[in-house]
């Protein structure tokens, strides 16, 4: 699942950041495309039945051809406000039914590899702008070791955790990060 999430989040992390810097500058349209993107995402978790709501009913399989493709689209997502990704796949296979410890592992080898090509995208976009489109070091640097310790840290606990409760949190802190910069982006 891992290379299938790097096959398609990469290209499409690539081609958001062109799209970022080319088509959308600006903090007001980012924060609109992010809660575009957040909120009915946040919603369709939150409203998704739990396992135990149907117990006979089997994870729905993302055929792979599909996940590539909405692999790309999450990429693409994600490049154009400036993450990998791997957040947005891992709420939606979580969503689809597949255990959270089947996707963290493969969400985050996507992130890492997406983040990587992100910064090398954001870099060379950077040498042939007029404003700043470069990474910000210090900012990514702190928010890459809050993710790997709240990553370590989540997958230590979320085997203690009922998997609905882990897919209502998740939609939850979705839907209000989205509502956030909803409210930013119209102000």
């Amino acid at each position: 699942m891992a290379l299938l999430l790097i096959g398609g989040t990469l290209p499409g992390v690539i081609a958001g950041s062109v799209i970022r810097v080319k088509l959308l500058p600006g903090p007001r349209v980012f924060d609109v495309v992010v809660a575009a993107v957040l909120i009915p995402l946040g919603a369709w978790l939150l409203s998704r039945p739990s396992r135990a709501d149907a117990p006979d009913r089997p994870a729905r399989q993302i055929p792979a051809a599909v996940l590539v493709v909405l692999a790309v689209v999450v990429g693409c997502v994600g490049g154009i406000y400036g993450i990998g990704g791997g957040a947005i796949l891992a709420s939606v296979l979580i969503g689809s039914g597949r255990k959270p410890s089947e996707v963290a592992p493969a969400a985050l080898a996507s992130t890492f590899v997406t983040s990587v090509g992100g910064v090398i995208t954001f870099t060379i976009l950077s040498l042939h702008q007029h404003i700043s489109v470069a990474p910000d070091w210090p900012t990514g640097i702190a928010l890459g070791l809050g993710g790997l310790v709240g990553g370590y840290t989540g997958a230590r606990i979320q085997s203690r955790m009922p998997d609905v409760l882990i897919r209502r949190l998740v939609g939850v802190l979705v839907v209000g990060i989205g509502a956030y910069y909803l409210s930013a982006g119209l102000s």
